[in-house]
């Protein structure tokens, strides 16, 4: 089993998540993070620290994609480590529906 985000992040990007991680598995990307299957060491740590619910386990239903999605941008984005503040929309984007084809950006984040 391992961890993912899925678009409940995007347009938020709460990074509470990366400060309990043990092993840091976080990657950040302009608008959203996600973590790399294979760094997760399945400890769910992080899992109850998203405020915005965007961190499943990969046996949820119809995760695959997910953990595609996760993979493939952690290899492209930098590693973050450090808390950061939320996105400013944040609060008003918490819980849209579509979040992916409306707002979800492949460039990197800064990183930490």
């Amino acid at each position: 089993m391992t961890y993912v985000v899925i678009d409940n992040c995007i347009a938020c990007k709460y990074t509470d998540c990366v400060e309990v991680c043990p092993v840091d598995c976080f990657y950040e990307g302009e608008n959203m993070l996600v973590i790399h299957p294979d760094e997760c060491i399945d400890c769910g740590v992080c899992e109850p620290e998203c405020p915005a619910d965007a961190i499943r386990p990969d046996t949820e239903p119809d995760m695959d994609e997910w953990v595609s999605f996760n993979r493939k941008y952690s290899e492209m984005w930098p590693v973050i480590t450090v808390r950061k503040d939320p996105l400013p929309e944040a609060e008003a984007r918490d819980g849209e529906k579509g979040k992916r084809d409306k707002y979800f950006s492949e460039a990197p984040g800064e990183g930490s």
